[in-house]
């Protein structure tokens, strides 16, 4: 029987996350997104591993710059879009949405979540119960459209919705209480929303990560995946109104916050 795999958050740069997945049985290891060399070679120093793959989200520098550093060291494999494989350090295997991709002696399903950016994708792994979406679903939010469209964010977003709800959702930033306060403007009533910010407000007062959580709890309390429900339209003053035009209207509110 395959032992699961161990997944590690390594906080890096001022709010980044990046994601160690080890697998017991072959001893392998991979990161999910570089932010910043010196804190994942200490975690991987600290634990005796090696690094055999790197996986990459998007192009945006706070995501790829450590994967230079980190290829002279430890010789990883570099996977990323194909997509965006302009704009990427140098692949050694370029994925998309239906790629068959097999990792640590898992399945990996990547899925392409454009609206951060129009390259954008997220692995997920069903053994693992594991998805890292970096900055396309994000702990109570979604990433701002820098290039991408409301339209296209909206869309991404409903297929990650999709996945079971008790997949573990690793998003790429410590933006938890800062989307909290926001989404408690959109839906001030909702206890469930409540109850999560008095938790990310004890977490973060311990220094606690907020990331991973549950796409359950995403589902019950994230404003930007709630845009179809009849309470959010409600509580903005959007009812009749089509769906994706309410999240249009909450990510404009969030640029703004």
């Amino acid at each position: 029987m395959t032992m699961p795999l161990e997944i590690i958050t390594v906080p890096c740069l001022s709010d980044n996350y990046a994601f160690l997945l080890h697998a017991p049985g072959s001893g392998m290891t991979a990161l999910v997104d570089a932010p910043e060399a010196a804190p994942i070679k200490a975690e991987l120093d600290k634990r005796g591993w090696g690094l055999d793959f790197v996986l990459l989200t998007h192009h945006h520098p706070d995501h790829i710059d450590a994967v230079d550093e980190l290829r002279e060291i430890y010789k990883p494999s570099v996977v990323g879009a194909e997509a965006d494989a302009h704009r990427l350090p140098q692949l050694d295997v370029s994925v998309k949405e239906g790629t068959a991709y097999s990792l640590l002696g898992e399945d990996v399903q990547v899925i392409e979540v454009p609206g951060h950016t129009v390259g954008h994708i997220a692995f997920y792994l069903p053994k693992s119960n594991a998805v890292f979406t970096a900055d396309s679903l994000m702990a109570l939010g979604c990433g701002r459209l820098f290039e991408g469209s409301a339209a296209q964010m909206w869309q991404s977003l409903g297929k990650l919705a999709a996945l079971p709800a008790e997949t573990m959702v690793y998003s790429g930033h410590e933006y938890t209480q800062a989307n909290g306060a926001f989404a408690l403007t959109i839906e001030p009533g909702n206890s469930a929303l409540q109850a999560r910010v008095a938790d990310i407000a004890k977490a973060r007062a311990n220094g606690v990560a907020t990331v991973p959580s549950s796409l359950s709890l995403e589902i019950s309390t994230n404003p930007f995946l709630r845009a179809d429900r009849h309470e959010v339209k409600q509580a903005i003053g959007m009812e009749g109104i089509d769906s994706e035009e309410v999240f249009t209207e909450i990510r404009k509110r969030k640029d703004r916050f």
